[in-house]
């Protein structure tokens, strides 16, 4: 189990791939984010996208995907997260593409008023298959700290 002590400043970690695909960025611009160019090529090929491409909500959620994967197989002790801040989507998103989400832990903080939990903050950023950001933000993320023995 990774607890709050086992985190450091500067800490980096990869958490995996997400393959886009065309199927998917349809289903979900249909129930979530139906603008035109989410959902056809022929409306996408008139604006500055060009082609289809996925809802900036779809690609955070792909980024979800693998994040929480990744918690799960470590066995963190995430208590989940209170926000994030200065989301930013930084290029589009286009099926075909391969999403890889890196993060850097950028602060460590025990929580004041429960002293069996913490927080830390964590810079993310996505990358597609060319090494170009498509994505980034700060997260929080709070922490169980070690139990005494």
């Amino acid at each position: 189990m990774q607890y709050l002590e086992d985190l450091a400043v500067g800490q980096e970690s990869y958490f995996g791939r997400y393959e886009v695909t065309r199927d998917e960025v349809i289903e979900f611009a249909r129930k979530y984010d139906p603008q035109p160019f989410h959902l056809s090529d022929e409306a996408a090929a008139k604006t500055h996208f060009g082609r289809l491409a996925a809802s900036g909500w779809h690609t955070c959620a792909m980024t979800m995907a693998v994040i929480a994967r990744r918690v799960v197989e470590t066995e963190q002790a995430g208590l989940g997260s209170p926000g994030v801040d200065e989301l930013r989507w930084l290029k589009p998103v286009y099926p075909g593409d391969t999403l890889h989400v890196h993060s850097k832990i950028v602060e460590i903080r025990p929580s004041r008023s429960k002293p069996e939990i913490g927080s830390f903050r964590s810079a993310t950023t996505v990358t597609n298959q060319d090494g170009e950001a498509v994505l980034s933000f700060t997260s929080i993320v709070l922490i169980r700290r070690r139990p005494a023995d």
